[in-house]
């Protein structure tokens, strides 16, 4: 009798379909990703052990181990406002093309008797050269100023809903964190939040015991 000789059911993978929903997946995560907030620099900052996570939406301070204090106002809902105030009562003579490229800053690092030379270059200042924020003593201490132009942003709201946030390196000296502090209570300002790497709560603690509430 012949031979008959049955074909074989086609093994092929469809390569084209499987890129296709490859490629889907990787348009969503990045489409629905949302990026980390912008460093003005970066700082070794401590660890603690915290229960809280910091909202992305805020106004922080950071402060390097050389000193120097950077200002990033990551409250959408209060930035213009905060720039407008700060333009006038500091007469920085800042023109409608200065305010729109001071706007789309990251962060402010300089004093306000070169932060309109900074807006004018044609290439941004790097962080690296940036002389930071003068935060000196009460005459000296360009951060009152700036933090003043925050608080009146918030007129008429409860400053609880500020997010005051305060990210500083560990190698930095505390007369530096004193005049942040400084620039703080001059705007009566007592409350904000100190920046950490979170570590795990010690199996032998009270915190691990017993663990704080949800919305207590």
């Amino acid at each position: 009798m012949p031979k008959v000789k049955i074909p074989r059911k086609s093994t092929n993978i469809d390569m084209t379909a499987m890129c296709d929903v490859a490629f889907l997946l990787l348009s969503f995560f990045i489409l629905a990703t949302k990026q980390k907030p912008p460093e003005a620099v970066t700082v070794s900052i401590p660890s603690s052990v915290s229960t809280k996570v910091a909202k992305e939406e805020a106004i922080l301070v950071t402060l390097t181990k050389d000193g120097k204090v950077f200002l990033m106002l990551g409250d959408k809902t209060h930035k213009d406002k905060i720039l407008d105030n700060i333009n006038t009562t500091k007469a920085l003579g800042l023109n409608a093309a200065e305010m729109a490229k001071l706007r789309k800053l990251d962060f402010i690092g300089v004093p306000f008797n070169i932060l309109k030379g900074s807006l004018d270059l044609a290439n941004p200042m790097p962080a690296q050269n940036m002389p930071g924020i003068p935060c000196g003593d009460s005459t000296n201490n360009e951060l009152t100023d700036w933090m003043r132009s925050v608080v009146g942003s918030y007129a008429g709201e409860n400053l609880d809903n500020m997010n005051l946030l305060v990210r500083g390196d560990n190698l930095a000296k505390y007369p530096a964190f004193k005049n942040i502090k400084g620039a703080f209570k001059r705007n009566d300002v007592y409350k904000f939040k100190i920046v950490t790497n979170p570590e795990g709560v010690p199996t032998d603690s009270e915190l691990y015991r017993n663990p704080p509430v949800p919305g207590k």
